[in-house]
């Protein structure tokens, strides 16, 4: 198992939600180690979030199982059952196909930082429950994209 040296990666910023569901997360950064280390079957990301940026909108995957695990910091989830404070050394975990919307907060006036886990299947699709918009299949070939929940184009 190759160590990856995470010193000589760049990291990458912003999102690509279409404007006005940007603005939140532009300033979101990762890391896609697993991208990084060759990894096809699943994702890897070291994500960092500064004070007042979001993660995603709330969203979730019709195929994709999804992981999150707490580094530093201090961030809310955000999910249909309400608002969880997530600490360093707190997890959770979303099951494919279980429309349960969620996205990470900071809230704090410190950096946080997380891991998240998730499948890299190129039929998975979803929602965003609180914005007209759904995510097509397609993004690992790079065909994907989003629309509004009745089809149109944005």
């Amino acid at each position: 198992m190759p160590k990856l040296d995470l010193q000589q990666f760049e990291p990458k910023t912003g999102c690509r939600y279409p404007a006005p569901y940007d603005e939140p997360c532009t300033a979101r950064q990762w890391l896609p180690l697993g991208a990084a280390g060759g990894l096809t079957n699943f994702g890897v990301n070291l994500v960092t979030l500064k004070p007042g940026v979001w993660s995603s909108q709330r969203h979730w995957h019709a195929l994709e199982d999804e992981f999150v695990y707490i580094l530093s910091g201090e961030l809310i989830l955000v999910d249909d059952a309400g608002r969880h404070v997530m600490r360093p050394g707190d997890a959770a975990a979303f099951k494919a196909g279980e429309e349960n919307g969620h996205h990470l907060i900071n809230e704090s006036t410190q950096e946080a930082t997380f891991l998240v886990v998730g499948g890299h299947n190129d039929s998975d699709h979803g929602a965003y429950s609180d914005i007209d918009m759904v995510f097509l299949a397609g993004r690992y070939a790079g065909s994907g994209g989003y629309r509004r929940k009745d089809g149109s184009s944005f």
